[in-house]
């Protein structure tokens, strides 16, 4: 039975038992009755267990636990059953009663199974008992064959590895709170892959629930079929949780994988075609059939994970391995970048080994800063299973080492599907914890800056009425990495009616003259949102057809750290008077020369004149009281003819454009502060004739 050794090293890392499943030595009728009453149960209880077991699935393994630990009671004592349950509770939530068994098996006989050593070495682990796995691996290893030692061998001194990336990392364990999200969102059941909006309004994630759509159990493995479900916060808390329903799920299997920061666009997993990525888009408060992703991202292999870039211009997503490709494990991450040309996606290309290792990478998730990806990996300095990692890219495109998260949000177990709030406060992802709900749970992690270390503080009195899970030492702190970014959401509506609109929203970097980012309003709610990392900037166009465009601008510097502004928008009819300030058009200082900045804004103007026709126009030129009326008179007219002039120069006909300057005597707030005076410095536009 040597030769077990080799398919079982294969299957524990490619997630899979069948191989050893079926040449496990299970047990004998000799062996395991006395002369106790209850035979013919306790026999009976072992064959079915033994039944459910080589179906080696999830499902049956749970069965058989049960069938299992029912015969346990009429004989404790038995070694192999001891390591059957063992191996049993190592295929559940609940890893952490298998040592025990597996001590007792090993301690009735430390000959009950050629790799008991191995299995006990693993429990140890999963408990985090990292001293007694690593001594308990070693004593394998050393009974390995030379042949063996080639092979098996490089496995076993990765699982040590790992031990001691456990022992290091929870020596110096992050501040955290990890908190269960509540009998709201879990079930009994499995819970896990959350996805979350830019302003954490909304979550949707995937549970294996009875209640799932059509066909109830997958063959499989025995368990419900996967559905996504939603869930909205109301006062800091995750309620009321409602399957999605039809077309986001259907009879077989959908999984969430990743959401728009606006919360309108959802890529989600579906497991026909052997399993690939789709799109739903949100349209009013209805979803729209899912449509797959083009092919140069789908391919004839599993595509489990995906995640969109906040300006929609590249997509992160998982692949496994096919045939003879070339990649770093058997499930990589690759980006496919937009091409803007030709209007369709390019084929995926590996991250490369900075990112990817020869093992697997899974759970891939872009923070909404644009440049920092998080990810789940067993390789790295794992402590076991998928620990979850971050990276980011520089300003050549280039990633960084990546880095742990660390303990106790990682474990020696998977460690799968996080997802970071906008102000990187906030993690959530799926964990299998004691004190859970049953399976897999959903968990908040909350970040402690290193200041807070008194316990009364804000965040720690939070935390304490949510029943945290777990405080990490209270000594040992890390820096929060500071998120750059600003938020940008509100409501576009009709002016006179207040009624929401769907507009379309274009973002510009306006130091370039190039658009960044398209998105459009829900058209049943008129809710925007935008999410702008520093360092730009950048002008916004706010458009609908039949209305007069809306301008904001939104000047970045690199060192702004994250921000939440609320901005409702009206638009104004293209009726006689409608009236707005053109917010992204600029003048050195004192003159009359437009920047480049300007030329994005100006630009809309000339859009569009020429789609209505009939429109003319008036442009006109304000200032500040800051000097004389006579100066402050001309700079207005020629900044307002400087408008004008471009627009000529962009072929708008000069009959259907006028200009005049007001110098002071028109302002929209006191010239009392810098920021009044600044708001009275502008260059407006007025439909004169429709």
């Amino acid at each position: 039975m040597r030769y077990i050794v080799f398919a079982l090293f294969t299957i524990i890392f490619s997630g899979s038992w069948s191989a050893y499943a079926q040449e496990f030595p299970l047990i004998s009728e000799e062996e395991f009755l006395n002369t106790r009453s209850g035979q013919r149960d306790a026999w009976e209880n072992i064959q079915d267990g033994n039944d459910f077991f080589i179906q080696d699935t999830k499902g049956t393994y749970l069965k058989a636990l049960d069938k299992y630990l029912q015969a346990n009671e009429y004989n404790p004592n038995n070694a192999k059953l001891n390591y059957l349950i063992g191996i049993c509770y190592m295929k559940t939530a609940q890893k952490s009663l298998a040592a025990g068994f597996m001590e007792k098996a090993y301690r009735l006989n430390p000959h009950v199974t050629f790799d008991v050593v191995f299995w006990l070495a693993w429990a140890y682990h999963l408990n985090s008992d990292f001293d007694k796995a690593i001594k308990s691996y070693k004593t394998y290893y050393e009974d390995l064959s030379p042949a063996e030692l080639r092979t098996t061998g490089k496995l076993i001194e990765k699982k040590i590895a790992e031990c001691k990336s456990g022992i290091e990392l929870t020596t110096s364990p992050v501040r955290v709170f990890i908190d269960n999200l509540g009998a709201d969102v879990n079930t009994a059941y499995s819970e896990y892959s959350p996805v979350i909006s830019a302003d954490e309004e909304v979550m949707l994630y995937t549970s294996r629930r009875p209640e799932t759509l059509g066909e109830k159990i997958d063959p499989n493995d025995l368990l419900f079929f996967e559905d996504i479900y939603m869930a909205f916060k109301s006062k800091n808390k995750w309620v009321a949780s409602v399957n999605m329903g039809k077309p986001v799920n259907t009879k077989k299997h959908d999984a969430c994988v990743s959401l728009s920061p606006d919360g309108q666009s959802l890529f989600i997993f579906r497991s026909s075609s052997g399993g690939n990525l789709y799109e739903c888009i949100l349209q009013g408060d209805e979803w729209l059939d899912p449509a797959p992703l083009p092919k140069v991202i789908n391919s004839s292999m599993h595509e489990t994970s995906a995640a969109l870039t906040p300006d929609g211009k590249k997509v992160y997503f998982i692949r496994q391995k096919e045939g003879t490709e070339t990649t770093e494990g058997d499930k990589d991450i690759f980006v496919s970048v937009f091409n803007s040309i030709t209007q369709k996606w390019e084929e995926g290309q590996n991250l490369g080994k900075v990112i990817n290792t020869p093992y697997n990478e899974d759970g891939i998730f872009v923070h909404p800063d644009g440049k920092t990806i998080y990810f789940s990996s067993e390789g790295h300095n794992s402590m076991g299973g998928y620990d979850i990692f971050y990276s980011k890219m520089d300003d050549k495109g280039r990633w960084s080492k990546p880095q742990n998260l660390g303990s106790p949000i990682n474990t020696p177990d998977d460690d799968l599907f996080f997802v970071l709030s906008s102000d990187g406060k906030r993690g959530y992802y799926s964990s299998t914890k004691p004190g859970g709900f049953g399976d897999a749970d959903l968990y908040q992690i909350t970040f402690l800056n290193p200041e807070l270390l008194v316990q009364s503080n804000e965040d720690n009195l939070i935390a304490a009425i949510s029943s945290p899970m777990a405080l990490s030492n209270i000594e040992s702190s890390v820096e929060l990495k500071k998120i750059r970014l600003t938020i940008v959401k509100g409501l576009v509506t009709e002016a006179m009616s207040n009624n929401p609109i769907e507009a379309q929203i274009e973002v510009t970097d306006n130091e370039k003259n190039e658009i960044v980012f398209r998105n459009v309003s829900n058209s049943k709610t008129g809710k925007y949102l935008l999410t702008l990392p520093s360092g730009k900037n950048y002008g916004i166009a706010i458009k609908a057809d039949g209305y007069l465009w809306h301008s904001e601008n939104f000047n970045i510097p690199f060192a702004s750290e994250y921000q939440v502004v609320e901005k409702n928008i009206s638009l104004l009819s293209l009726d006689i008077g409608s009236k707005i300030v053109l917010k992204n058009v600029f003048f050195e200082s004192g003159k009359s020369v437009l920047k480049f900045e300007s030329f994005p804004e100006l630009e809309q103007i000339a859009n569009l004149l020429e789609i209505y026709q009939n429109l003319v126009i008036e442009i006109s030129g304000h200032t500040d009281n800051v000097g004389t009326t006579a100066v402050n008179q001309t700079l207005s007219t020629n900044r307002a003819k400087a408008v004008v002039d471009y627009l000529v120069s962009k072929g708008v006909p000069a009959n259907r454009l006028q200009y005049k300057g007001y110098g002071f005597t028109k302002p929209i707030a006191g010239n009392d502060t810098e920021e009044h005076r600044a708001l009275n410095r502008r260059v407006e536009f007025t439909i004169i004739q429709n």
